[in-house]
């Protein structure tokens, strides 16, 4: 049997690849709710993928994925957050961070683009972010710890930036096999 490297691995699911241009430009944002179709096609797209990828492989924390990662030069992205609760998938449409916490921790990040490797990425506890909802309005959300964390990661991609981009000067990835956190969560000090 041969062993297929995860990168390739999503490469074969339909994910673009770390050195594609596509990866490096900003999406572009939707004029809704004129393009309301369209926002809507492209995220049946995200959620397509997303599903192809979690029947082989499993993710114990989450899963995000930018429309950029799969081709797509738009501003749409999805998040499915599994702990704690079951909660629904967050939809991301145009979406900028407006206002970041100054208190910051460090946790590793995985990237669909590149998945043979794992990042020591810094990162805001909390977040509040602009989207556009279908309809054309403005939603402001406030994320915290590791949904802020998940969500800063897929707005990056929409800005054309990858988690290497964040990493302190020096830092490096590492490989996924000396990865020692694989399967567990993320730690945050109580609130």
């Amino acid at each position: 049997m041969i062993d297929v490297r995860p990168s390739q691995q999503m490469r074969d699911l339909g994910v673009v690849q770390r050195g594609a241009g596509i990866l490096a430009e900003p999406a572009r944002p939707f004029e809704l709710p004129t393009e309301r179709d369209v926002a809507e096609h492209v995220v049946d797209e995200l959620f397509a993928v997303m599903e192809r990828i979690g029947r082989v492989h499993p993710f114990a924390k989450a899963m995000g994925i930018a429309a950029p990662q799969i081709g797509i030069g738009r501003a749409a992205a999805v998040v499915q957050w599994q702990p704690p609760d079951n909660a629904p998938a967050v939809i991301l449409l145009n979406a900028r961070i407006t206002e970041r916490s100054e208190e910051m921790d460090k946790q590793y990040e995985g990237c669909l683009s590149f998945f043979d490797v794992r990042g020591l990425v810094p990162r805001p506890l909390k977040i509040m972010v602009d989207a556009t909802a279908l309809t054309g309005e403005t939603v402001t959300t406030v994320y915290d710890r590791g949904l802020a964390r998940l969500i800063h990661h897929e707005i990056d991609h929409l800005e054309g930036l990858l988690y290497t981009a964040r990493m302190r000067t020096g830092i490096e990835p590492i490989p996924v096999e000396e990865y020692r956190q694989t399967g567990r969560a993320w730690v945050y000090d109580r609130a």
